[in-house]
C-alpha cells in the first residue's frame, strides 16, 4: 500500500452504551478515511465522543453498528484470532502516561511488552529493540531499568510513545497525547510526534480537544459535536474559511488562528446536550447562534458544498445562501 490509499475506512460508526432511561449515543454513525502516512485529527470538546472513537478505531472496544476497515480487512466484529495479525500494524498511545503503564514494570519490560505479546523476535534481539526505540523517542537507553515512578511525566509519554512504536505499526491513534503534560512539555512531545511520523511514514489519528494542537500536526480535521462529525476537510481549508458555526466557535478560542472572526471570541451558550437524549434535528441548534426552524425538524446530513474535499453538516453552512 503507497501513500495516499485507504488504510483505515470508517463508515456508519456507531457505539451505544446502555444506561439507566435509555442508550447513551457516545458514538452515532461516523464516516471518514485515513491515508497512508496521513494525519488526521479528531477534535471537539470534552463527552462528544473521541476517546470512544480511538478506542473503537484498534478495536478496543466493539462497535454497536457500522463498519471498520483496516488495510482493505473488515474488522468490525473480527474475532481475536482474526485480530492477531493486525494488532501490530495498528497501536494506540493513551492520554495518561502514569495510568496506561505498569508500575510494577520496567521502562524496558513495557516497550518489550507488544514484542512478547506478538511473539515478535526484532534482528539483533529484544533488549536491542528497545535500547534503539528508547533512543528514537529521545529516552536514555541506559534507563532501560528504570520504573514509570522514576520518570517525568513527559518522559513517561515518551515509554508510551515507543511502546507504540515497537511493534512497527501503520497505523498510531493518538488519543490526547500531551493534554496531561505541562504546557512548557506539550510542545516537545508534539514535535517528536511529527518527527516520527515524517521518519517512519506513519498513519496517524490526533485525538484532541485542543485545536491548536491539531492544527500543527495534523493534514486533515474532522470535527466532533455529540458523536458525530460536523465538519472534515483540509487544514487550511477548515481554519481559513470554517463554514460550521461549531467549528467557527472552536478556532475563534484559538488565539493564533489566521483570519478569525472580527467579533473576537464567539461564547457559546449553554452546555453539551446529554448524549441520552440529544436534541431533535441538528445536535448543535441548542447553541448554535444561526439556528433556525429548520434545524430542529431535520437532521442536516454530512456533504460537501463546493466541490473539493470538505464536507459541513449544516443547513445554513457560512459561505452559503439560506
Amino acid at each position: 500500500m503507497t501513500a495516499g490509499e485507504a488504510l483505515l475506512r470508517v463508515r456508519g460508526l456507531t457505539r451505544h452504551f446502555p444506561v439507566r432511561g435509555g442508550l447513551l449515543r457516545a458514538v452515532d454513525g461516523l464516516d471518514f478515511e485515513v491515508r497512508a502516512g496521513e494525519t488526521l485529527g479528531l477534535v471537539g470538546e470534552s463527552g462528544c465522543g473521541k476517546s470512544t472513537t480511538a478506542r473503537l478505531l484498534v478495536r478496543l472496544l466493539e462497535p454497536t453498528g457500522g463498519r471498520i476497515e483496516f488495510a482493505g480487512q473488515d474488522i468490525s466484529r473480527a474475532g481475536r484470532r482474526a485480530l492477531r495479525p493486525l494488532r501490530p500494524q495498528m497501536q494506540i498511545i493513551f492520554q495518561d502516561p502514569y495510568a496506561s503503564l505498569n508500575p510494577r514494570h520496567t521502562a524496558g519490560q513495557i516497550i518489550a511488552m507488544p514484542l512478547r505479546v506478538n511473539r515478535i523476535t526484532p534482528p539483533g534481539g529484544v533488549r536491542a529493540r528497545v535500547r534503539e526505540l528508547m533512543e528514537l523517542v529521545g529516552l536514555d537507553p541506559e534507563h532501560d531499568n528504570r520504573y514509570p515512578h522514576e520518570f517525568s511525566g513527559g518522559q513517561r509519554q515518551r515509554v508510551g510513545i515507543a511502546r507504540a512504536l515497537a511493534t512497527g505499526p501503520r497505523l498510531v491513534v493518538a488519543d490526547e497525547p500531551v493534554s496531561a503534560l505541562d504546557v512548557s512539555i506539550q510542545a516537545q512531545v508534539v514535535n517528536l510526534l511529527r518527527r516520527l511520523q515524517r521518519e517512519l511514514g506513519l498513519a496517524f489519528v490526533l485525538i484532541s480537544h485542543d485545536l491548536a494542537v491539531v492544527r500543527h500536526f495534523c493534514q486533515r480535521i474532522a470535527v466532533m459535536y455529540l458523536g458525530r462529525i460536523v465538519e472534515i476537510g483540509d487544514r487550511d481549508d477548515i481554519c481559513r474559511r470554517p463554514q460550521h458555526p461549531y467549528t467557527r466557535a472552536l478556532l475563534s478560542a484559538v488565539p493564533d488562528v489566521a483570519r478569525r472572526d472580527r467579533a473576537g471570541r464567539i461564547r457559546l451558550a449553554g452546555d453539551v446536550p446529554s448524549p441520552v437524549d440529544p436534541p431533535s434535528g441538528c445536535r448543535f441548534r441548542t447553541r448554535c447562534p444561526s439556528a433556525r426552524e429548520r434545524c430542529a425538524v431535520q437532521e442536516p446530513a454530512l456533504i460537501r458544498r463546493d466541490g473539493g474535499n470538505r464536507a459541513t453538516a449544516c443547513h445554513f453552512p457560512a459561505g452559503a445562501s439560506a
